[in-house]
């Protein structure tokens, strides 16, 4: 499991884009010399994910990028399809960065993967401030917890 003060392991998302092309986006390509939010969540159009914990953060993107932040990401274990409608309904497209892990296989390198009965591998659910690909900060919710406390915007806010 990754902790404060360790590199982003390597890896790999799909983003779709609004002319329905797919790109391949490396860790490096997304963190390599800026300063970023990244927040995972256990899936798109969750209750707690698509009602209290993301529109957060599309609420409070442009405070947050006010403090020398050049992307909030969102990942998740969904298709790139879903990411993109979900960026859509919460209209953050032009706000966050919306990526899919697919297969679960970069929740398992940060050794935040765990099994949801009925929706399967997901990520545990995280805020983080990463720079130039380095944990300066990570918060988690208590075991659990369905609350949106620790990992919200309020607390990343005082991070930045």
């Amino acid at each position: 499991m990754i902790k404060v003060g360790d590199r982003l392991p390597a890896g790999m998302f799909r983003v779709k884009h609004a002319d329905d092309t797919v790109k391949e986006m490396t860790v490096d390509e997304i963190f390599k010399g800026k300063k970023v939010v990244l927040v995972g969540v256990p899936g798109a159009f969750t209750s707690a994910c698509h009602k209290a914990h993301i529109p957060q953060f599309v609420t409070h993107a442009g405070e947050i990028k006010a403090h020398g932040v050049d992307a909030i990401v969102v990942m998740a274990v969904n298709d790139h399809h879903v990411m993109r409608a979900w960026s859509e309904a919460l209209g953050g497209t032009d706000k966050l960065l919306f990526v899919a892990d697919g297969d679960g296989d970069y929740a398992r390198a940060l050794g935040f993967a765990i099994g949801i009965p009925g929706l399967g591998t997901r990520v545990r659910r995280f805020s983080s401030v990463i720079e130039d690909g380095v944990v300066k900060t990570l918060n988690f919710e208590p075991e659990g917890s369905r609350a949106v406390e620790a990992t919200g915007a309020a607390v990343i806010l005082t991070q930045v």
